[in-house]
């Protein structure tokens, strides 16, 4: 018994021993690592959002300068949150990106990018990501096609409320035929995104993060694309 007892006691203490050793290298790949793999992540959020503003017409950190939203149906966010990333150049907030759904497309939500100039306009549509069916999706992709650009410039102003609609229902968008779900989808989101910067203009680009009612700063680290 008591040899059995040793040997029990010996593939413990082995086991331990392995234990910590794994859990101390993997403790020292992380301390080493996760620095870079935050910054590769954060740097994929500038790239990916810069798409949706003009080259040279701001000039601060956006990842910098995030912010949460409240709920809002014409977010699309259906009871979460929604984030925007406020562009400045100088100090003076330029534009703003909004993260939107579509949640009304072919194969479930279509999430957004959108950015919108302090005038109102369109800087800049992404869709970040969808499921809709492989070739009846590829209009909003724009690795695949360039409908999705047919949005910059594009304002409440300049585009009335009847002409955000594909040309099928008498509105001003091409679409694809036999494939028009999902170009209502996000023609729809865009425009109620532009109704939503409309409103809460004075908020979205407020000079001091301090005085946005509807806006929260985001901790670094929560959205990943």
């Amino acid at each position: 018994m008591n040899a059995l007892v040793r040997q029990v006691l010996k593939s413990s203490g082995i086991l331990l021993s392995y234990a910590v050793v794994g859990t101390s290298i993997l403790a020292f790949i992380y301390s080493i690592t996760h620095v870079e793999i935050e910054k590769n992540e954060a740097n994929a959020r500038r790239a990916l959002l810069s798409e949706t503003l003009i080259p040279h017409s701001y000039n601060n950190d956006l990842v910098a300068n995030q912010f949460t939203l409240a709920q809002d149906p014409l977010l699309g966010n259906d009871g979460a949150t929604s984030l925007a990333w406020q562009a400045r150049m100088n100090n003076i907030p330029v534009a703003i990106v909004l993260e939107a759904s579509a949640p009304d497309g072919y194969g479930g939500k279509i999430k957004l990018l959108i950015g919108i100039n302090a005038s109102g306009q369109i800087t800049g549509v992404r869709v970040v990501e969808h499921h809709e069916t492989p070739g009846l999706g590829d209009y909003i992709d724009l690795a695949k096609s360039k409908w999705i650009l047919g949005f910059d410039g594009k304002s409440l102003q300049n585009t009335p409320d009847e002409n955000w609609q594909v040309k099928k229902d008498g509105g001003q968008f091409d679409y694809m035929t036999g494939a028009t779900i999902s170009p209502r989808a996000v023609i729809e989101a865009v425009h109620h995104a532009l109704q939503y910067a409309k409103i809460h203009r004075p908020s979205l680009f407020a000079a001091s993060a301090a005085a946005n009612l509807t806006l929260k700063q985001q901790t670094k680290g929560d959205i990943k694309y």
